[in-house]
Formats: structure tokens, C-alpha cells, sequence
């Protein structure tokens, strides 16, 4: 792993794309006003002048730790984003649950839409809501809090968010989420993308990534 003054730590780094470990608190992308600039995108920029202006292909919530594929030129952008398109990309979440859950593993299906008069906040709507799927199973209780893999098969926002805390989901919150939970301020979401898969943008070699929660 590479260690970078300005905190952005580089996983791996390829001619084509460059896979980070962002940490919670950190906006994948520049955010409206002048003191939403500081993201990962603007931290890559200033690593790699030859970076694409644009070089997100998927992103991860402000407070959502873990890995996230950066595109350095507009060929592997192109590849990239057409995996995640077309759900190509195998994606394995962490995440410390507020609570007990009983069951031990299962299939969530809720359809939710943005709420306009409280953005960012998703709501669960049936009717004109657009679908998110997630898999998930246990992995332990742990002083009352439930500790449960994601694997989402959809991409939607704040899907797993959404889906751990509503009553037809797992109706317990993602410890630390300040929007469907208890949490105060950024940074303290236990929601950690740790598994990342998906082919390499030219020669098509299976590739895949890890990094541990840090929680």
C-alpha cells in the first residue's frame, strides 16, 4: 500500500485505473461549495496530473469506508463503467448493525426513491421507487450489535444504508448512520466496502481486491 501525504491511500496503481481505500468521512467526489472540494477525486488529480477530469466510475457514500476504482484514462473509464452497468462487478460490504438481527442470512428487495424535501435521505417507495437487491448473512454478535455482510446485486443509494435500518429490511441501523440511525457527523458510519471484483479494462484478467474493516 502506498501512504500519501494528503491521505489517500493507493491499494494498487495500474497505467489504466488505480484502486483506493477511502476512508469514512471523505466524499468520493467534489461536493457543491467551496468546502466540499476535498475528496478523492481531487486527492488523485493532484497524485496524477495525466488523470482523467472525470475519473469516477461508481462512488461510495461520504461515510462509507473502503475500496473504490478510480480510471485514469478514458478507455478504462469506458470499460469500467460498462461492468458496473451491467453488474459485472462483485462488490462485499462490512458493516456493525445497532442491534440484535435474528436471522442468519436472507435477500432484501426494497424499492426507495430520494426524499426532495430531505435530501439526501432515500424513502422506501413501493410504487415509484427504483429496486434495490442485497444479500446478506451474520458473521457475529458482538456487545449487542450485530456484525452482517452486504453483498449488493443493485447499486443504489444509500442501499445498504436503507436496507439494514427499515422495518421490511433488517429494522436495525448501521452503527454511526447519521441519515437512517443515531449517528452525529461524518466519519463515524461502521459500513466498510471490503471486497471490490471486477476485469481488468484491457487485457479482461479477472482482478480482485480486499481490505479489512477498520472497525
Amino acid at each position: 500500500m502506498i501512504r500519501i501525504p494528503e491521505g489517500l491511500s493507493i491499494l494498487h496503481r495500474d497505467p489504466l485505473f488505480v484502486v483506493v481505500d477511502k476512508p469514512g468521512g471523505l466524499l468520493s467526489v467534489p461536493g457543491r461549495g467551496p468546502e466540499n472540494q476535498d475528496c478523492v477525486v481531487s486527492r488523485l488529480k493532484a497524485l496524477f496530473p495525466e488523470c482523467l477530469d472525470q475519473p469516477s466510475v461508481h462512488r461510495l457514500d461520504q461515510d462509507t469506508s473502503g475500496l473504490i476504482v478510480m480510471a485514469l484514462t478514458v478507455r478504462a473509464h469506458r470499460a469500467l463503467s460498462g461492468q458496473f452497468m451491467q453488474r459485472l462487478v462483485g462488490k462485499r460490504y462490512v458493516a456493525l448493525l445497532d442491534g440484535v438481527v435474528a436471522q442468519d442470512a436472507g435477500v432484501i428487495e426494497l424499492a426507495f426513491r430520494l426524499d426532495p424535501a430531505d435530501r439526501p435521505r432515500q424513502v422506501y417507495d413501493p410504487e415509484g421507487g427504483k429496486p434495490g437487491v442485497t444479500r446478506w448473512r451474520k458473521l457475529g454478535v458482538e456487545d449487542g450489535r450485530t456484525r452482517v455482510e452486504f453483498m449488493p446485486l443493485t447499486g443504489r443509494t444509500h442501499q445498504l444504508r436503507l436496507h439494514a435500518a427499515h422495518a421490511k429490511g433488517l429494522g436495525v441501523p448501521i452503527v454511526g448512520d447519521r441519515l437512517y440511525g443515531t449517528g452525529t457527523g461524518p466519519g463515524q458510519l461502521r459500513l466498510h466496502a471490503s471486497t471490490l471484483r471486477f476485469r481488468h479494462p484491457a487485457t479482461r484478467q479477472p482482478m480482485e481486491f480486499s481490505s479489512p474493516p477498520p472497525f
